[in-house]
C-alpha cells in the first residue's frame, strides 16, 4: 500500500517533529499571511458597519484607505512573528509547534476582540481605539461595564470572539500541518546546521525591520498621520489599525502625563506676549505681569451690563449644535431649544475645548483650555490647583451656589474638583427620592434632574444671589429612556436614532425646565446659559479634527439681551469664553485669569477664535477662526483649511502659508497655558480687585 501523506494523519505528528528551515520559515509566511487576511476581513466590517459615513468618496478613496492599511497590519503582524523568527536560532525552539500555535492563537485572539470592539467604539466617537479606554475604566469599572452592557450587544460579540478564537485554533493547526514536510523527507533531513540558521535569521530580520518601519526611505518609521491621504475622514481613519492605536495609547496614558504634554517651541516670554497680544482686551488691565501670564482686571462698559444678579449655567450633555434647528438643522430634533434662542442670543460658532463631558465641565465654568497630556485635569493632581471660574469669581461676591446633576459626583471627580475650587451645594444620583426614571448605569432622568433643579432654585435660593450649574445625562449611551416617552421617537437617521431621539429628550426635558423657571419670581433677574458639552459624530466628518463632535449652541438667555446684542451672533468662541461673557453681563470691576474673553466685548473688527482638542491621547491640536481653522497634529506640518458650518457645511483644505500667524498663536497659547498649569499660576486668590 502507498504510504498516506502525513496531512492525512495527524496522529503521525510526533515522526514529522524534525524541523526544516524551509517547514519552518513555510509555516511563518502562512501564519502571517492568515493574520493579514484577518486584519483586511476586519477593516472591511469597520467599513460595513460605518458604512452611513462612505457619503460621496469614491471607490479609489478606500482602496488607498486599504493599501495604507497593508502597511500598518504588517507591523503587527511583524509584531506577531518575533516568537517564530527567534526560534531560528534554536532547533528545539523550532520544534515547539504547539507553542508557537498556542502563541499566535493568542495573539489573533486578542487583536479580533479589539477589532470587534472597535466597531462600535468608531460608531461612538469617530475615532480608532485611543486612551479613552484607558480613562473610562480607570473610574469606576461597574458603571463602565453597565454603560457597555446595556449599550451594546456584548453577548453576541462575546459569543462571536469566542467561537472566532475556536476556529483560529484550528487554522494554525492546519497551517501547521501543511508546512510541515512528509515523514521520509523530515527523517532524510538532518537539524539545519547553526550558520544556515543564523544566515536565514538575518535575511528574515532584515524583512520584519523594513515591514515594521513601513517604508526603506530615510525617516521616521510608519506614523497615524500617514494613513491620512485622502480628502475622506473616514477612508484615513479606516487606514489605520486599531491596535497599533491603542498601544500607542497605552505608551501615553501609562507614562508621565508631563512628558506629554505640549513642548515649547519658542522663548516663554515671546510666547507669552504673543498670548497677552491675542487675549487681553481694551477693558482689560494686565496686573501681577511677573509672575502670572494673563491675570487681568477687567472692567465691562456699564452699557454692555444687563439688569440681572444670578447666573445658572445649563450643560447639555451631547448637544450637537449640527442637529440643532436654530442652527440650520431641518430634522425638529430639538423644537424647545429652537423656541428659546427666539428669545436669547444665540452663537452658532461656537465650540467645546474637547469632545467628553469632563473637559466641558472644566472649560466651562474654570474657564481653563483642554491642553494636551492634561484632558483629564480634574483627576491629575494639576487639578488642584486654583482656578479663576465661577467658584472663585462670584464666591468672592457672596454668591449661593448649586450644582445638579444626574449622576455620581464621584465620576470624573466632580465632588473633588468643583468643592476644591469653592462650589459647596451638591445634588446628585443619591439625592432623588422616587424619580420618574433610574437608568441603571448613569442615574436619574434629564426630567427628574431639571425638575429637581426647578424646585431648588424657586423654594431654596434667591435671598442672596446665586449661581448654579444644571448638567443633563440621558443623552449618553445606552440612551436609556423613560417607557412613557414624552417626545415622538427620531426616525430615518440609521444608527443615529437612538442618539436623536435621546437629544430630543433632553431638549424637551429643557423646555419643561423654562416653563417652571418663568414661574418663579428669580427669573426676571437671572442669565441662563445654556451649552452642549461637546457635540458628536454626524455622517459627514469636516475635516480630520471632526468639527462636528466639536461645535454646539451657547445660548444666553436674559432680560434684554436681545435689546443689546441681538438675536444671533457669529462671533467665534469656546466654552472658556464662558465664564468672562457672564462677568461681562454682571459688570463690576474683575480680577481673572481666564483663558477666553467676554465674546460681546471684543475689540471692533475681531471675530473671535478658540483652541480645541479631543479627548483622548490624540496630541491633535487646532485654532478655529470665523472662516478658517489650523490644525496641527503631532510630529506632522499643519494643515489649514477653509470651512464652513450651518445647513451646507464644507471644508477646503488650503496652503498652510496663507495664514502664518495662526500657528504661531496656537503656540504659544498652548506653551503659556501649560507652563501656567504647571507652575500652579493659572488661578486668582479671588475675583476682588486689588484693594487701595
Amino acid at each position: 500500500m502507498a504510504s498516506t501523506p502525513a496531512l492525512n494523519h495527524p496522529a503521525s505528528a510526533s515522526h514529522l517533529a524534525r524541523p526544516t528551515l524551509k517547514s519552518h520559515l513555510a509555516f511563518t509566511l502562512l501564519s502571517a499571511m492568515a493574520l493579514l487576511l484577518i486584519y483586511a476581513l476586519l477593516r472591511v466590517a469597520l467599513l460595513v458597519y460605518n458604512r452611513e459615513l462612505i457619503g460621496i468618496t469614491p471607490a479609489a478613496s478606500f482602496a488607498e484607505a486599504f493599501l495604507n492599511g497593508l502597511r500598518f497590519d504588517l507591523r503587527v503582524v511583524v509584531y506577531a512573528c518575533i516568537p517564530l523568527l527567534l526560534s531560528l536560532l534554536s532547533v528545539r525552539a523550532m520544534a515547539a509547534r504547539g507553542l508557537h500555535r498556542l502563541w499566535l492563537t493568542a495573539f489573533a485572539s486578542i487583536t479580533l476582540f479589539l477589532g470587534l470592539s472597535e466597531l462600535d467604539f468608531y460608531r461612538e466617537f469617530h475615532q480608532r481605539l485611543n486612551s479613552l479606554v484607558f480613562q473610562y475604566f480607570q473610574e469606576d469599572p461597574k458603571t463602565v461595564l453597565s454603560m457597555l452592557w446595556n449599550g451594546f450587544p456584548v453577548g453576541r460579540y462575546l459569543l462571536a470572539w469566542a467561537v472566532a478564537t475556536w476556529l483560529l485554533s484550528k487554522l494554525f493547526k492546519r497551517l501547521d500541518l501543511l508546512s510541515r514536510p512528509a515523514a521520509k523527507a523530515s527523517s532524510a533531513t538532518s537539524a539545519p546546521a547553526w550558520y544556515w540558521r543564523i544566515a536565514t535569521f538575518g535575511v528574515c530580520l532584515l524583512v520584519a525591520v523594513i515591514a515594521a518601519r513601513g517604508h526603506i526611505s530615510s525617516g521616521p518609521p510608519l506614523r497615524w498621520g500617514d494613513a491620512y491621504t485622502t480628502e475622506s475622514m473616514f477612508a484615513n481613519q479606516l487606514g489605520l489599525n486599531g491596535t497599533l492605536t491603542l498601544i500607542s495609547a497605552a505608551q501615553a496614558s501609562f507614562s508621565s502625563h508631563r512628558e506629554n504634554a505640549w513642548q515649547s517651541t519658542m522663548t516663554d516670554q515671546q510666547a507669552q506676549e504673543t498670548v497677552r497680544e491675542l487675549l487681553l482686551t481694551p477693558y482689560d488691565q494686565l496686573v501681577d505681569a511677573d509672575t502670572a501670564a494673563i491675570r487681568r482686571d477687567f472692567t465691562p462698559p456699564a452699557d454692555a451690563t444687563l439688569p440681572i444678579r444670578n447666573v445658572v449655567v445649563i450643560l447639555m450633555e451631547s448637544f450637537a449644535g449640527h442637529f440643532v434647528g436654530a442652527m440650520g438643522y431641518p430634522g425638529n430634533i430639538t423644537p424647545h431649544f429652537d423656541k428659546l434662542a427666539q428669545e436669547g442670543l444665540l452663537f452658532d460658532r461656537f465650540f467645546s475645548n474637547g469632545t467628553h463631558t469632563h473637559q466641558g465641565m472644566f472649560a466651562s465654568m474654570a474657564c481653563f483650555p483642554n491642553l494636551p497630556s492634561f484632558e483629564y485635569l480634574m483627576r491629575t493632581p494639576e487639578g488642584a490647583n486654583k482656578f479663576s471660574g465661577l467658584p472663585q469669581l462670584l464666591g468672592a461676591r457672596g454668591y449661593d451656589n448649586l450644582y445638579v446633576y444626574n449622576g455620581n459626583f464621584q465620576w470624573d471627580n466632580q465632588s473633588g474638583f468643583f468643592s476644591n475650587q469653592g462650589m459647596s451645594n451638591f445634588i446628585g444620583r443619591e439625592d432623588f427620592v422616587d424619580p420618574v426614571f433610574m437608568d441603571p448605569t448613569w442615574g436619574v432622568s434629564d426630567q427628574d434632574m431639571f425638575d429637581r433643579g426647578a424646585s431648588e432654585l424657586a423654594n431654596n435660593f434667591g435671598s442672596k444671589p446665586f449661581y448654579a450649574l444644571l448638567q443633563t445625562l440621558s443623552n449618553h449611551t445606552p440612551y436609556a429612556l423613560p417607557e412613557n416617552l414624552p417626545v415622538e421617537p427620531v426616525t430615518g437617521h440609521g444608527s443615529a436614532d437612538e442618539h436623536l431621539t435621546a437629544m430630543r429628550y433632553a431638549d424637551w426635558a429643557l423646555g419643561q425646565f423654562f416653563d417652571k423657571a418663568r414661574k418663579a419670581p428669580y427669573f426676571k433677574d437671572t442669565l441662563f446659559v445654556v451649552v452642549g458639552d461637546h457635540g458628536f459624530g454626524s455622517t459627514e466628518q469636516l475635516t480630520e479634527m471632526d468639527l462636528f463632535r466639536f461645535n454646539v449652541p451657547l445660548l444666553l438667555i436674559g432680560p434684554g439681551i436681545q435689546d443689546k446684542f441681538g438675536a444671533v451672533s457669529h462671533t467665534v468662541g469656546t466654552q472658556v469664553d464662558i465664564v468672562p461673557t457672564i462677568m461681562g453681563r454682571l459688570g463690576g470691576e474683575v480680577r481673572h485669569q481666564c483663558w477666553g474673553r467676554d465674546l460681546l466685548n471684543l475689540p471692533q473688527g475681531d471675530l473671535g477664535i478658540g483652541v480645541i482638542k479631543p479627548s483622548g491621547g490624540d496630541q491633535t491640536v487646532a485654532l478655529v477662526t470665523s472662516k478658517r481653522i489650523l490644525i496641527q497634529p503631532k510630529g506632522f506640518e499643519p494643515r489649514l483649511y477653509d470651512y464652513r458650518l450651518g445647513a451646507e457645511p464644507s471644508a477646503e483644505r488650503v496652503r498652510s502659508d496663507l495664514d502664518p500667524e495662526l500657528q504661531q498663536n496656537l503656540e504659544a497659547f498652548l506653551q503659556t497655558a501649560t507652563k501656567s498649569l504647571l507652575d500652579n499660576s493659572a488661578g486668582v486668590e479671588d475675583g476682588l480687585p486689588e484693594r487701595q
